[in-house]
């Protein structure tokens, strides 16, 4: 018996913000299917995940202030919150930009994006559901940065494109800004990626 408990409540809010995570990376897949006047309730729906998202990380961060022996060292819980919340953070810029930009129907390359960071959020919320009993994390963590590279490959080949074939400038720097956008959702999941892989190294 332990004289001291762990506080093991990190894993279970780790867990919440991954699933907002993967719910907002599926709204934001259904936003740009949607036609532009069929967006905004997706944009609510992100900016609620986003909000309750935030309240999870405060608490995280309010309960390592108050824990005495923590089950990962402190500087790991609190890269792993911050880094979730970093995905959150983009997903609800890109949702946001689409309105602010009043933005036409997506382009392909658009919709390729956002279906790998809707595949990467869901590999990477598996990896944090097992990361309390540390059973098979780094799998997913090879998948994520796998997706990484597929997104990669599409954010640059669809600018390419959209250099090539769009004659309006305005709207080449509107979805310039998008891809961006997306592209740098996916380096912020990578991230919590990377976080995860040091976890599962260290307590091997």
């Amino acid at each position: 018996m332990r004289l001291l408990p762990r506080e093991e409540e990190f894993f279970d809010l780790f867990v919440e913000v991954a699933t907002r995570n993967k719910e907002a990376a599926q709204q934001l897949r259904e936003l740009f299917d949607a036609p532009p006047e069929r967006r905004t309730p997706r944009v609510e729906a992100i900016k609620r995940l986003e909000h309750e998202a935030d309240q999870i990380t405060h608490e995280v961060v309010n309960r390592l202030d108050r824990t005495f022996i923590t089950p990962l060292d402190r500087e790991d819980i609190h890269e792993l919150a911050s880094d979730l919340d970093d995905v959150m953070d983009a997903i609800d810029g890109t949702a946001r930009r689409s309105q602010i930009f009043h933005l036409g129907l997506a382009p392909q390359g658009v919709k390729q994006l956002t279906e790998v960071i809707q595949r990467m959020v869901g590999v990477l919320a598996e990896g944090v559901g097992r990361l309390k009993k540390g059973d098979d994390v780094m799998k997913y963590c090879i998948e994520a940065k796998k997706l990484e590279e597929e997104g990669d490959a599409i954010y640059h080949e669809a600018l390419g494109r959209m250099f090539e074939t769009e004659r309006d400038a305005i709207e080449i720097i509107k979805w310039k800004e998008i891809y961006d956008n997306l592209e740098m959702t996916l380096d912020q999941s990578e991230d919590v990626a990377n976080v995860l892989e040091s976890i599962t190294l260290k307590h091997a």
